[in-house]
């Protein structure tokens, strides 16, 4: 199998239907022994998942490389080390989590107690993106090991580099009939979905997510979707422009903008619209020197569909008046775009009508924050929105004021690895939550358990009498 960042056209092998029912049916079997493990079991596998994924750093670091020309040291921050840390957080928390939750009992329930249980969901389904394609598949595997399931990860047929370097890591932790890995393209993907899980978990596109969710309508499989949107990043008239660019810069140019949650586009506050475009271009030099394809901090758009797709924004829009501010250059053959900056942006663009997923960043200024608000609020609920602002009542009125998945203020992009916050969207940004705590719960039956020795119904019981109506009546007056 070879691939490199400038294919155009991904190579994949594709897993034979017999090959998956095989795989499916091994881990229908194994299923309540797996559901039947302890915690301590549990976390066994979750330790030795963490101790090889360090032991094949170097090959993660080249697979990486090999699929899209990513730095190292970002393999290192952004894949590596959200397992690494999701593991540990997991080996710290997860028999507190696990345990049983003892609930108050009310007057009317005297006579029994009740307790919540965290049941597996059973037979899961991780269908996991490009993007990340190490980070996301095995963060959310974690959490599914720790709640107690069997697991089948479909990655990315566009990174089969990093692809194979999964299913390898997997297969040298865990027996394939508690966790395998399925490779090939949407056409497995859509074998995958014809069978019955408990559980399905989706990371992509809101397009995507929404044929995932209608398909698991049909047997009424639960769902996690993590999708994606326009996220806006809001600068106001007190921002620190310098701090500003050189975050933005970080965040949204990290794997050139392949990001869900990097901003998609940028409101200034029109007295900041020189400074904040004259010190992003300074930062952007700064980062990835004059010519950021030669830079190795700098790395390519995953495939030629993609790069078409990106320059065909581009194009669309200084075709419609946008100024291109800085960037712009282009290499089909090294699928590479430059980091992009364009102003005079407006919305019936195509860049303010999808998804960008690259390194091109909208500028657009506004005299008023309500403007704003009123424009993020007509469109689609995002992933995530940042505020850079040093006014507290300022940023208050904008989380007020809109609905996202996240915000972030001063900063981007680094909630997602905030071991205490939850990470998911709003609607056509996503359903359900992930990571850390929220993961567990997503991948858990909450099952209440209540016991009687006295039961509260027989006093209930008919035929009724007076004393039943003497009953209720206190039930309604006192309870």
């Amino acid at each position: 199998m070879q691939a490199t960042a400038t294919t155009n056209i991904p190579i994949s092998e594709n897993t034979k239907l017999e090959e998956i029912l095989r795989v499916y049916n091994a881990q229908q079997k194994n299923l309540q022994t797996v559901k039947n493990t302890s915690i301590s079991e549990r976390l066994k596998k979750i330790k030795l998942l963490e101790k090889t994924v360090l032991q094949y750093r170097k090959k993660i670091q080249e697979a990486m490389h090999n699929d899209f020309r990513k730095p190292a040291i970002q393999t290192d921050f952004s894949e590596i080390y959200p397992v690494v840390a999701e593991s540990r957080l997991y080996q710290n928390c997860l028999h507190d989590w696990a345990a049983d939750v003892e609930v108050d009992t009310p007057l009317a329930f005297f006579g029994s107690s009740a307790k919540i249980v965290w049941e597996p969901k059973g037979r899961v389904l991780l269908l996991t993106p490009w993007n990340y394609p190490f980070q996301i598949p095995l963060k959310n595997l974690i959490s599914a090991i720790g709640a107690g399931n069997v697991a089948i990860i479909k990655p990315s047929e566009y990174t089969p580099h990093t692809s194979e370097i999964v299913k390898e890591i997997v297969s040298k932790v865990f027996a394939e009939n508690e966790v395998a890995v399925i490779t090939g393209d949407h056409t497995v993907a859509n074998e995958l979905m014809n069978l019955r899980f408990d559980h399905i978990h989706f990371t992509g596109s809101p397009a995507v997510g929404k044929l995932i969710m209608a398909k698991a309508a049909e047997t009424l499989t639960a769902v996690t979707l993590e999708l994606g949107g326009k996220s806006p990043t809001i600068i106001d008239e007190t921002a620190n422009i310098k701090k500003t660019t050189r975050n933005l810069v970080w965040s949204k140019y990290m794997n050139i903008g392949q990001t869900c949650i990097a901003s998609d586009y940028v409101f200034v506050h029109e007295s900041k619209k020189d400074e904040f475009i004259k010190t992003m271009i300074e930062q952007t030099r700064k980062a990835f020197t004059e010519n950021a394809a030669q830079s190795s901090a700098y790395c390519r758009v995953v495939n030629g569909k993609h790069f078409a797709r990106i320059k065909r924004l581009i194009d669309d829009a200084i075709s419609k008046g946008a100024k291109l501010e800085d960037g712009g250059q282009t290499d089909a053959t090294q699928n590479y775009i430059a980091p992009t900056i364009l102003s005079n942006v407006t919305p019936d663009m195509q860049l303010m009508q999808e998804e960008i997923f690259g390194p091109v960043m909208p500028v657009l200024t506004y005299k008023n924050i309500d403007e704003v608000i009123r424009f993020i609020n007509a469109g689609e609920k995002p992933l995530a929105l940042y505020i850079y602002s040093t006014k507290g009542k300022n940023q208050r009125y904008i989380i007020e004021n809109t609905s996202s998945g996240a915000v972030g203020i001063n900063e981007s992009l680094i909630q997602n690895g905030h071991a205490s916050l939850p990470f998911g969207g709003v609607n056509n940004s996503g359903i359900g939550k992930s990571h850390g705590h929220w993961g567990f719960k997503e991948f858990s039956n909450e099952k209440p358990v209540l016991s009687a020795w006295n039961a509260p119904s027989n006093l209930l019981t008919p035929p009724y009498s007076k004393f039943n109506e003497t009953v209720v009546d206190v039930m309604l007056k006192y309870l």
